[in-house]
This record gives C-alpha cells, sequence and structure tokens, in this order.
C-alpha cells in the first residue's frame, strides 16, 4: 500500500515546478504533443513527479497518438485512484496518485487489449526511473 502524503500548499509549490503544480494540484493539462514522455520508448519504471511512488511501467506503454504518454494499466491497481470528474462541461474518469492525491490525467475506453483501458497521463506529472524498470516489450 502507498504511503500518504500530505504536504501544504507552500511546500507542494516549493517541490514542484510551476508547470508541475499546474497539472498535480490544479488539475491543469499540458499541451498535447509537448510533454518530456509522450513519444519516448525508454524502458524504466514512471513515478509521481509529486511524491516518487511508482505508478506505470514502460511495458504497459503505448503510442496512442493522442499527445500524452499513455499506458494500458497502472503498476499496481492500488498505484492510482480513478474519481469522476464533471469539469469542464464533461463527465470523464480523472486518474489520481494514490500516495499523495496528484492530478494525473485522465482513464478512457478507447485502448488496446487486453484491458481496453488507455490511461492519458501528463508528462509533467512523471519521472521516468531508468534505473528502475523492466525492458520494454
Amino acid at each position: 500500500m502507498a504511503r500518504r502524503v500530505e504536504l501544504t500548499d507552500a511546500e507542494w509549490r516549493q517541490r514542484l515546478s510551476p508547470e508541475q503544480y499546474a497539472v498535480l494540484r490544479q488539475q491543469a493539462t499540458e499541451r498535447a504533443f509537448t510533454g518530456a514522455y509522450t513519444d519516448t520508448e525508454e524502458p524504466g519504471v514512471y513515478r509521481c513527479a509529486g511524491c516518487g511512488a511508482e505508478l506505470f511501467r514502460s511495458d504497459a506503454k503505448f503510442h496512442s497518438g493522442s499527445g500524452w504518454p499513455s499506458f494500458v494499466e497502472p503498476a499496481e491497481l492500488e498505484a492510482v485512484e480513478v474519481r469522476i470528474d464533471r469539469s469542464n462541461g464533461m463527465v470523464r474518469e480523472e486518474v489520481v496518485c494514490a500516495a499523495c492525491g496528484g492530478h494525473l490525467g485522465h482513464v478512457f475506453d478507447d485502448g488496446p487489449g487486453p484491458t481496453g483501458k488507455r490511461f492519458c497521463i501528463n508528462s509533467c506529472a512523471l519521472e521516468l526511473d531508468a534505473a528502475d524498470g523492466p525492458t520494454s516489450g
């Protein structure tokens, strides 16, 4: 089970870049095709940029063409929480880090098998730990 990370707003602002703060703490979205991990194929583990929790693995990553890194599943089901997001006049499923509550992106039902899911995640919400991951398949 992930440890619970709770910081004050000032601590989050100090820890994160302005873009990371906007995404992780204010539910912003980075512009499509601008993120560092959109097209990367480097093997490793994707960790939360806010707290370092393991979220996704490179062997679950795929090129969706959406403009954001996409994964078929989280590293562990308990690594993320899915919540209903009714912002911007839409109803979507928001993906947040289970350890710190940081906004990561959204999950959609248009991904490839075996899950049929597309976890569409902001690059700036992630940090790739290339030394700690599996090899891509």
